[in-house]
Protein backbone atom coordinates (compact mmCIF):
# COMPACT_ATOMS: atom_id res chain seq x y z
CA UNK A 1 0.00 0.00 0.00
CA UNK A 2 1.39 3.73 -1.11
CA UNK A 3 2.36 5.27 2.04
CA UNK A 4 2.43 9.27 1.08
CA UNK A 5 3.73 11.91 3.77
CA UNK A 6 2.32 15.21 2.23
CA UNK A 7 1.01 18.72 3.75
CA UNK A 8 -1.10 19.69 0.39
CA UNK A 9 -3.09 23.26 0.29
CA UNK A 10 -6.52 22.21 0.53
CA UNK A 11 -7.52 22.50 -3.42
CA UNK A 12 -4.17 20.33 -3.91
CA UNK A 13 -5.53 17.92 -2.02
CA UNK A 14 -8.43 17.51 -3.74
CA UNK A 15 -6.79 17.34 -6.71
CA UNK A 16 -4.27 15.01 -6.03
CA UNK A 17 -6.89 12.53 -4.46
CA UNK A 18 -9.28 12.39 -7.66
CA UNK A 19 -6.40 11.67 -9.40
CA UNK A 20 -4.78 8.88 -7.48
CA UNK A 21 -1.67 10.52 -6.80
CA UNK A 22 2.31 9.30 -6.97
CA UNK A 23 4.83 10.14 -5.20
CA UNK A 24 5.33 13.33 -7.22
CA UNK A 25 3.44 14.89 -9.30
CA UNK A 26 5.28 17.93 -10.45
CA UNK A 27 4.66 19.93 -12.97
CA UNK A 28 8.46 20.34 -13.45
CA UNK A 29 11.55 20.14 -11.80
CA UNK A 30 13.87 22.19 -10.55
CA UNK A 31 16.04 20.29 -9.27
CA UNK A 32 16.91 16.33 -8.46
CA UNK A 33 19.65 14.45 -7.23
CA UNK A 34 19.29 10.66 -8.08
CA UNK A 35 22.89 10.38 -7.11
CA UNK A 36 23.56 8.08 -9.78
CA UNK A 37 25.93 10.94 -11.53
CA UNK A 38 27.19 11.83 -8.35
CA UNK A 39 27.82 8.63 -7.10
CA UNK A 40 31.54 8.82 -7.60
CA UNK A 41 31.87 12.41 -6.19
CA UNK A 42 30.03 10.77 -3.05
CA UNK A 43 32.58 7.78 -2.98
CA UNK A 44 35.60 10.18 -3.15
CA UNK A 45 34.19 11.96 -0.20
CA UNK A 46 33.39 9.07 1.66
CA UNK A 47 35.00 10.59 4.85
CA UNK A 48 34.76 9.90 7.80
CA UNK A 49 34.06 12.96 8.65
CA UNK A 50 31.69 15.27 9.88
CA UNK A 51 30.66 17.01 6.88
CA UNK A 52 30.08 16.24 2.94
CA UNK A 53 29.68 18.69 0.68
CA UNK A 54 28.93 19.78 -3.11
CA UNK A 55 26.99 17.08 -4.28
CA UNK A 56 26.10 18.30 -8.10
CA UNK A 57 22.24 17.52 -8.90
CA UNK A 58 21.72 15.47 -11.54
CA UNK A 59 18.63 17.30 -13.08
CA UNK A 60 19.09 21.34 -12.64
CA UNK A 61 21.56 23.29 -10.36
CA UNK A 62 22.33 23.19 -7.17
CA UNK A 63 24.10 20.96 -4.06
CA UNK A 64 23.56 18.50 -1.50
CA UNK A 65 25.29 18.19 1.69
CA UNK A 66 25.32 16.81 4.88
CA UNK A 67 26.53 17.70 8.39
CA UNK A 68 27.07 15.47 11.21
CA UNK A 69 28.65 15.75 14.78
CA UNK A 70 30.47 12.42 14.61
CA UNK A 71 33.85 13.02 12.88
CA UNK A 72 33.72 8.73 12.56
CA UNK A 73 30.42 8.92 9.94
CA UNK A 74 30.93 7.63 6.36
CA UNK A 75 29.12 8.91 3.54
CA UNK A 76 28.59 6.10 0.75
CA UNK A 77 26.28 6.16 -1.93
CA UNK A 78 24.53 2.43 -1.47
CA UNK A 79 21.77 0.60 -3.09
CA UNK A 80 18.74 3.04 -4.05
CA UNK A 81 15.14 3.13 -4.27
CA UNK A 82 14.76 1.00 -7.52
CA UNK A 83 18.12 2.84 -8.48
CA UNK A 84 21.83 1.24 -8.48
CA UNK A 85 22.85 4.01 -6.08
CA UNK A 86 21.72 6.48 -2.71
CA UNK A 87 23.06 8.44 -0.47
CA UNK A 88 23.53 7.11 2.94
CA UNK A 89 25.09 8.35 6.08
CA UNK A 90 25.78 6.49 9.63
CA UNK A 91 26.70 8.12 13.32
CA UNK A 92 23.43 9.91 13.81
CA UNK A 93 22.88 12.14 16.31
CA UNK A 94 20.39 14.50 17.50
CA UNK A 95 20.43 17.47 15.18
CA UNK A 96 22.36 15.72 12.18
CA UNK A 97 20.98 16.33 8.56
CA UNK A 98 20.93 16.38 4.71
CA UNK A 99 20.72 19.40 2.72
CA UNK A 100 19.72 20.30 -0.46
CA UNK A 101 19.71 23.71 -2.13
CA UNK A 102 18.97 25.40 -5.35
CA UNK A 103 17.25 28.51 -6.66
CA UNK A 104 13.53 29.23 -7.51
CA UNK A 105 14.32 32.01 -9.68
CA UNK A 106 11.22 31.90 -12.49
CA UNK A 107 9.09 29.44 -10.03
CA UNK A 108 6.57 29.22 -7.39
CA UNK A 109 4.31 26.97 -5.46
CA UNK A 110 7.42 24.99 -4.56
CA UNK A 111 6.84 20.99 -3.50
CA UNK A 112 10.01 18.36 -2.26
CA UNK A 113 9.54 14.79 -2.62
CA UNK A 114 12.23 11.95 -1.78
CA UNK A 115 12.80 8.62 -1.03
CA UNK A 116 13.91 7.32 2.87
CA UNK A 117 14.32 4.80 4.99
CA UNK A 118 16.90 3.35 7.87
CA UNK A 119 18.79 0.53 8.93
CA UNK A 120 17.38 -1.15 12.42
CA UNK A 121 19.60 0.85 14.53
CA UNK A 122 19.52 3.90 12.49
CA UNK A 123 16.87 7.19 13.01
CA UNK A 124 13.14 6.81 13.11
CA UNK A 125 12.23 10.89 13.11
CA UNK A 126 13.08 13.45 11.20
CA UNK A 127 12.26 17.30 10.34
CA UNK A 128 11.86 18.74 6.97
CA UNK A 129 12.89 22.83 6.91
CA UNK A 130 13.58 25.42 4.96
CA UNK A 131 15.40 28.10 4.83
CA UNK A 132 16.29 31.40 2.27
CA UNK A 133 19.67 32.39 3.42
CA UNK A 134 20.69 28.43 5.05
CA UNK A 135 21.31 29.85 7.98
CA UNK A 136 17.94 30.46 9.56
CA UNK A 137 15.92 27.24 9.52
CA UNK A 138 11.82 26.91 9.63
CA UNK A 139 10.21 23.41 10.42
CA UNK A 140 7.55 22.56 8.35
CA UNK A 141 7.01 19.16 9.12
CA UNK A 142 8.09 16.11 11.16
CA UNK A 143 7.59 12.34 9.91
CA UNK A 144 8.51 8.56 10.75
CA UNK A 145 10.71 6.90 8.54
CA UNK A 146 10.46 3.35 7.88
CA UNK A 147 13.15 0.35 8.30
CA UNK A 148 14.61 -1.14 5.22
CA UNK A 149 13.17 -4.19 4.79
CA UNK A 150 10.16 -6.41 6.95
CA UNK A 151 6.91 -6.00 5.61
CA UNK A 152 8.03 -3.05 3.49
CA UNK A 153 10.71 -4.93 1.95
CA UNK A 154 14.11 -3.52 1.47
CA UNK A 155 15.29 -1.10 -1.17
CA UNK A 156 16.77 -2.72 -4.44
CA UNK A 157 18.07 -1.76 -7.60
CA UNK A 158 14.95 -3.10 -9.97
CA UNK A 159 11.80 -1.91 -8.13
CA UNK A 160 10.97 1.70 -6.63
CA UNK A 161 8.83 0.74 -3.46
CA UNK A 162 6.49 3.68 -3.11
CA UNK A 163 6.10 2.96 0.97
CA UNK A 164 9.53 4.53 1.35
CA UNK A 165 8.41 7.70 -0.70
CA UNK A 166 7.57 11.54 1.13
CA UNK A 167 6.18 14.06 -0.60
CA UNK A 168 5.40 17.87 0.65
CA UNK A 169 3.34 20.89 -0.67
CA UNK A 170 5.51 23.92 0.24
CA UNK A 171 3.50 26.31 -1.87
CA UNK A 172 1.76 28.20 1.25
CA UNK A 173 5.06 29.02 1.88
CA UNK A 174 5.62 32.25 -0.16
CA UNK A 175 8.96 33.33 0.86
CA UNK A 176 10.00 29.98 -0.99
CA UNK A 177 8.77 31.27 -4.87
CA UNK A 178 11.46 33.32 -7.13
CA UNK A 179 14.01 33.13 -4.65
CA UNK A 180 17.83 33.44 -5.19
CA UNK A 181 18.49 30.29 -3.04
CA UNK A 182 15.99 28.07 -1.39
CA UNK A 183 17.79 25.69 1.27
CA UNK A 184 15.90 21.74 2.38
CA UNK A 185 16.92 19.92 5.60
CA UNK A 186 16.07 16.46 6.86
CA UNK A 187 16.87 16.70 10.48
CA UNK A 188 17.23 13.93 12.90
CA UNK A 189 14.89 14.91 15.46
CA UNK A 190 15.40 12.29 17.89
CA UNK A 191 17.43 9.38 19.28
CA UNK A 192 15.42 6.90 18.21
CA UNK A 193 15.20 4.21 15.81
CA UNK A 194 11.93 3.17 13.35
CA UNK A 195 10.78 0.60 16.37
CA UNK A 196 11.81 3.07 19.54
CA UNK A 197 14.96 1.33 20.35
CA UNK A 198 18.47 3.48 21.10
CA UNK A 199 20.19 4.71 17.45
CA UNK A 200 23.47 2.80 17.31
CA UNK A 201 26.61 4.17 15.82
CA UNK A 202 26.70 1.67 12.92
CA UNK A 203 23.05 2.86 12.35
CA UNK A 204 22.23 4.39 8.98
CA UNK A 205 19.94 6.34 6.97
CA UNK A 206 19.40 6.81 3.03
CA UNK A 207 17.93 9.09 1.23
CA UNK A 208 17.34 8.98 -2.36
CA UNK A 209 15.27 10.62 -5.72
CA UNK A 210 15.37 13.87 -3.54
CA UNK A 211 13.08 16.41 -5.95
CA UNK A 212 12.52 20.19 -5.97
CA UNK A 213 9.59 20.81 -8.03
CA UNK A 214 6.68 23.22 -8.73
CA UNK A 215 3.37 21.98 -7.89
CA UNK A 216 1.08 21.04 -10.82
CA UNK A 217 -1.84 23.15 -11.62
CA UNK A 218 -4.91 20.94 -12.37
CA UNK A 219 -6.37 21.24 -15.64
CA UNK A 220 -9.87 23.28 -16.44
CA UNK A 221 -11.60 20.32 -17.24
CA UNK A 222 -10.73 18.61 -13.99
CA UNK A 223 -11.63 21.31 -12.11
CA UNK A 224 -14.79 21.71 -13.85
CA UNK A 225 -15.47 17.72 -13.18
CA UNK A 226 -14.99 18.64 -9.34
CA UNK A 227 -16.96 21.78 -9.68
CA UNK A 228 -20.29 19.80 -10.99
CA UNK A 229 -19.80 17.28 -8.56
CA UNK A 230 -20.14 20.12 -5.84
CA UNK A 231 -23.16 21.47 -7.20
CA UNK A 232 -24.46 17.81 -7.89
CA UNK A 233 -23.90 17.49 -3.91
CA UNK A 234 -25.38 20.48 -2.99
CA UNK A 235 -28.39 20.14 -5.17
CA UNK A 236 -28.97 16.22 -3.82
CA UNK A 237 -28.82 18.00 -0.19
CA UNK A 238 -31.64 20.37 -0.75
CA UNK A 239 -33.72 18.01 -2.40
CA UNK A 240 -33.14 15.77 0.60
CA UNK A 241 -34.40 18.90 2.75
CA UNK A 242 -37.64 19.45 0.54
CA UNK A 243 -38.40 15.60 0.76
CA UNK A 244 -38.11 15.94 4.84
Amino acid sequence: MKLIKSILHPTTQIIAIAAGCACTADAETIAEWTFEDSYSYIQASSGPGTALTGVPAEVGSGTASGLHSSSSTKWTAPIGNGSSHSLSANNWSEGDYYEFETSTVGFDNITVSYDQTSSSTGPGSFSLQYSTDGQDFTPFQGYSVQENGGSHGSWNTTSSNPAYCYSFDLSPVAELNNAANVYFRLVNAAGTTPSGGNIGAGGADRIDNFTIGVAAVPEPHGLFILGGLGLLGMSMVRRWQRVG
